[in-house]
């Protein structure tokens, strides 16, 4: 049996954004000014979207345009919860959980199937601070101010096409999904029961897990990847109106946990603030990569953004017989459509 995975790489661009805030900040001489996220490397400052952020703009279009139930959230003094039923609620599947057992020590955790980075700018980026007044009403204006930016940013994912849809109920941290009502319930929705591989285990006994009936898994994980056409989300959407559904992304399947497409994007010009696609580094990672690779590669570009890569982006479809490029629309639904015959 091979643990496949779906391997995605984007790229947003945005103008006069505002995407991920870190609150009030305390250097500036207005007491009102929210400042944005960001972070520093070899001496440049680079704005980001914290991976929980786009996780939770995955779940709202997953709610938004796909219909998902969502699983309710329960709070317990200082602590909140899902209702850690992967069988019902498919984020609770695809997006994992920890509940603590009521009157027990045990916990049910589930590592999420579907894991993501931040999305981060490619290039350096300085953020401007502008201010604004609140100036309804009598008294005087009330002055405040956010940062903004306009940056190409880049962001990658994987799914673990085995673990979707499918659950272990061993006492082993990581690996206790199901409560005994909970794997009897999978049972009666239709579970099958299959053994993780022993090559996995890393020297535990063979473990058993209850996997859904192939119809539902499928129309979870093709969700999930659909939902990035539709994808919306970020802070001060009223006045700072952001697209960042992808302006570009590969879709792969992989053999392996490695992603083999982290390094395509680079910072150039004085500074590092130009933003470009490194075709040379792309086409190594394809060449690397071939042998991992299951089926097609997709590759999809929205028309005017990066135009200048056009020739280049054709030339990696003549050059390898497993890839294809295209639209970001047909390149998601392309890949969906590979993904029902992947899916064991």
């Amino acid at each position: 049996m091979e643990l496949l995975k779906t391997q995605g790489f984007i790229l947003i661009d945005v103008d006069v954004a505002a995407l991920n805030n870190a609150g009030v900040t305390s250097s500036s001489r207005t007491d009102n000014v929210v400042e944005t996220k960001k972070i520093r490397k070899n001496g440049r400052t680079y704005v980001y979207v914290s991976g929980q952020a786009w996780r939770y703009w995955w779940r709202e279009t997953l709610k938004s345009e796909l219909g998902w139930k969502m699983s309710p959230v329960q709070r317990d003094a200082k602590i909140a919860y899902t209702a850690a039923d992967p069988l019902i609620y498919p984020d609770d599947d695809i997006f994992g959980y920890m509940k603590a057992a009521k009157g027990s020590k045990k916990s049910f955790t589930r590592v999420s199937p579907l894991k993501n980075s931040a999305i981060v700018s490619v290039a350096s980026v300085t953020p401007v601070n502008n201010m604004s007044t609140m100036t309804r009403g009598e008294g005087d204006p009330v002055p405040y101010g956010k940062e903004e930016y306009s940056a190409v940013m880049k962001g990658m994912f994987s799914l673990d096409l085995f673990w979707a849809g499918a659950f272990a109920a061993y006492d082993r941290p990581g690996f206790m999904h199901l409560s005994e009502e909970l794997v009897e319930k999978a049972k009666e929705l239709g579970a099958e029961e299959v053994e993780y591989p022993l090559e996995y285990t890393q020297g535990y006994k063979p473990i058993t897990v209850y996997r859904l009936p192939k119809d539902q898994r499928i129309q979870r994980i093709t969700d999930t990847i659909k939902a990035l056409k539709y994808i919306n989300g970020g802070a001060m959407q009223t006045s700072n109106k952001a697209d960042v559904s992808p302006k570009f992304i590969i879709l792969a399947t992989t053999r392996h946990g490695n992603h083999p497409f982290s390094h395509i994007a680079k910072s150039t010009g004085e500074w590092d603030t130009v933003a470009l696609l490194d075709v040379k580094a792309l086409e190594e990672a394809l060449e690397d990569n071939k042998d991992s690779f299951v089926g097609k590669v997709f590759i999809g570009k929205r028309a005017g953004f990066m135009d200048d890569l056009n020739e280049d982006l054709e030339a990696l479809k003549n050059k390898f017989d497993f890839v294809e490029v295209t639209t970001v629309n047909k390149a998601i639904d392309g890949y969906v459509e590979q993904l029902k015959d992947q899916i064991n």
